[in-house]
């Protein structure tokens, strides 16, 4: 019996060693007997390489105001553990991660003898999400955020009412494939017979897969810069503005919080995801609360301001296609800035590339390195690097110490890599706010 909030987390995390085990099997086992929760609330699914978690927040926020409880299960957290299983954007209670361990346990515990194996980290947190809303929070809706891939994910067991594949990269690729074709097939694998899918994918090679996928299981398939079209594109002070068009018709001057040009992609995705579900399942969702569910959306550690004077950022960009954006964006948004850029990310990710993205944007740049198992060192990550004026600090807190009292009116520190890293740093910056 597991009786506080510590030790239950304890339990959860030490089920790591059980690694990555792609598969639904354990899960389907779990559900049978937790009597299928998972087909007793209506989903939304999103999958993707990057932008999952700002098109969960952007679908939250919309279906929020239109008066929905909204439950939303994501990763990784930013500040606390509770954040991936939420409703209406609040965490569930430590009492409540207590009482769902110990109804996961003992299913855990008997697996464990089973042909089927252990059930992984990620398995338990599912399971236990699917049981929380069904019957604790009693949620109208919840939204999905795929861990890895998507046809072997663990949430891969829920029938949604849309799927959404927010875009195709390169990342896990030990896992999902090294070509975007096999990495989409993974991704693709969410689409259920029938279950409408709306994807941003550009890359010919894998929106191939995407559209053959949809075809063989009879899914309506949505795109962007197809079905869907935005215009009137433009960078504000505040955030982004642009215009949507869908097949249910048009919004103008739709407004985010969240910035960047890609942000735009991930919140026409999600408006789509609301027309969608308002058009075909008679959900009572008003051109007002995808107004302003747009405009409230929020999603922390992605182009986050965390202080205005010196200026800091915080952005989570942990893979290629995520630096690319994040490089785009600062050229685009803060280019009257000197640039002073902090980093470090896991050994396991494409370093060169991203370091050489890095290189192209900052007028200095700083490698760091964080208590984390995979976390590369800062002396190998600054070795990768061909700045003329760049430095390896083994202490992060040193560093930003260090680059924060060097800092004027025309700097910016953007802090970037690892979502792991971005949490314990956005920690430092709201603890000494």
């Amino acid at each position: 019996m597991i009786h506080t909030y510590e030790e239950a987390l304890d339990w959860i995390h030490s089920r790591l060693r059980f690694g990555i085990k792609p598969g639904i099997k354990r899960m389907e086992w779990m559900m049978e007997k937790l009597g299928h929760p998972e087909r007793k609330f209506k989903t939304i699914h999103v999958a993707g390489t990057n932008g999952k978690g700002s098109t969960v927040t952007y679908i939250r926020h919309i279906l929020q105001e239109a008066g929905y409880r909204v439950g939303t299960f994501t990763s990784p957290y930013i500040e606390q553990f509770n954040e991936r299983i939420s409703v209406d954007g609040v965490p569930f209670a430590n009492e409540d991660l207590v009482k769902l361990v110990n109804l996961i346990k003992p299913l855990a515990d008997e697996l464990e003898d089973h042909e089927l194996g252990s059930p992984t980290e990620f398995e338990v947190i599912t399971a236990m999400s699917f049981y929380y809303f069904r019957h604790m929070a009693e949620v109208d809706i919840a939204v999905y955020e795929t861990g890895l891939g998507g046809r072997f994910d663990s949430t891969n067991i829920i029938t949604p009412l849309v799927s959404v594949i927010t875009n195709i990269g390169h990342d896990h690729q030990a896992i999902l494939g090294d070509s975007l074709a096999e990495i989409a097939y993974e991704k693709a694998g969410i689409i259920k017979h029938g279950v409408p899918v709306i994807t941003a994918v550009a890359q010919e090679e894998a929106r191939r897969v995407i559209v053959k996928v949809a075809k063989e299981k009879k899914s309506r398939l949505y795109q962007l810069s197809q079905e869907l079209k935005i215009s009137n594109y433009e960078a504000t002070l505040q955030g982004e503005r642009f215009s949507l068009h869908t097949p249910f018709g048009g919004l103008d001057d739709l407004k985010i919080s969240m910035k960047g040009r890609h942000q735009v992609d991930n919140a026409a995705l999600a408006v789509m995801a609301c027309e969608y579900v308002k058009n075909y399942y008679s959900f009572f969702i008003e051109e007002e609360h995808i107004r302003q569910g747009l405009e409230k959306a929020f999603w922390a550690g992605r182009m986050e301001e965390v202080s205005l004077d010196p200026l800091v950022v915080l952005d989570g960009a942990h893979n290629k296609e995520g630096m690319e954006k994040l490089a785009e964006t600062v050229k685009d948004r803060y280019k009257d800035k000197h640039v002073h850029i902090l980093f470090t990310a896991l050994s396991d990710k494409p370093l060169d590339e991203m370091i050489s993205l890095l290189d192209k944007v900052a007028d200095t740049i700083t490698f760091t390195s964080f208590d984390f198992p995979r976390a590369a060192g800062a002396e190998i990550l600054s070795g990768k690097s061909k700045h003329p004026k760049k430095r390896a600090v083994e202490s992060w807190k040193n560093a930003v110490q260090s680059i924060l009292s060097g800092l004027g009116k025309d700097d910016l520190l953007l802090i970037t890599g690892s979502l792991y890293f971005i949490s314990e740093v956005r920690t430092y910056f709201t603890d000494n706010g």
